[in-house]
């Protein structure tokens, strides 16, 4: 595997970016992974390398860039990851989300035209987001125990969904106080009078962050692998 620290210019600053890819038989399709909100980490690097290892050429941009070059939450705390998480909008994710996208398409390891996307907490809404802004590009956008996927916002990410072209995955965490089942309803129900082709799955006996390995009794494995299992069918089918 080819795995690279990269800095990726954009209108406010350096997006530090974590870029994995397979050595051989490229170029590869391109897959957008979008933090959740401890930050870009190992524990990312690894799940980046996973998919990667399957044939794609995949980035996982740090979103703090324009506060913090690195972020440790052990360190910093969750007052300060709420401040960063507050800094950002879906409107500044898809102006990220380009910038990614410019550079992959100077890279001759990078597959020119239809990319993928998943965004994880804090980032469901932003791949959300992205699947509409770049309806032409994205064509399999997911969603992990997303929050603020249907709110009363004015950039609510459902307001612009019937905008999107390719695949939207939503994958729910049963127990979630961060994305609560009235919200994943109202999106469901929403979802229902557009025409996009979308996918609202709930995960039985899971909470916030089921898919994370290092999130110690909240990890569960075997939804964790389904996780991994849709990712790969939807890429598959898509890219």
């Amino acid at each position: 595997m080819i795995n690279l620290h990269i800095d990726i210019e954009t209108s406010d600053g350096v997006m530090n970016t974590f870029v994995t890819h397979p050595e051989e038989e490229g170029p590869h399709p391109v897959i957008l992974f979008l933090m959740d909100a401890p930050g870009k980490r190992e524990e990312l690097h690894d799940m980046a390398n996973r998919l990667a290892t399957a044939g794609y050429y995949v980035m996982l941009p740090n979103l703090y860039y324009r506060r913090v070059r690195e972020f440790n939450i052990q360190e910093s705390g969750r007052e300060v990851m709420h401040e960063h998480m507050a800094s950002l909008s879906n409107a500044m994710v898809c102006e990220d989300v380009q910038s990614l996208m410019n550079f992959a398409d100077q890279d001759s390891a990078a597959r020119d035209g239809k990319i993928g996307c998943v965004g994880y907490c804090m980032s469901g809404p932003f791949a959300f987001a992205a699947a509409a802004k770049f309806s032409d590009r994205i064509a399999a956008s997911a969603s992990f125990h997303g929050v603020y996927l249907y709110s009363d916002k004015k950039d609510s990410p459902h307001l612009d969904a019937d905008k999107i072209m390719g695949e939207m995955y939503f994958g729910c965490a049963e127990t979630d106080e961060y994305a609560p089942k009235e919200m994943v309803d109202n999106l469901e129900s929403y979802l229902a009078g557009t025409r996009i082709n979308s996918r609202i799955e709930w995960y039985p006996g899971t909470e916030h962050g089921f898919v994370f390995p290092n999130r110690g009794d909240k990890y569960h494995k075997e939804s964790a692998e389904r996780h991994w299992e849709r990712l790969f069918a939807m890429y598959h089918r898509c890219l």
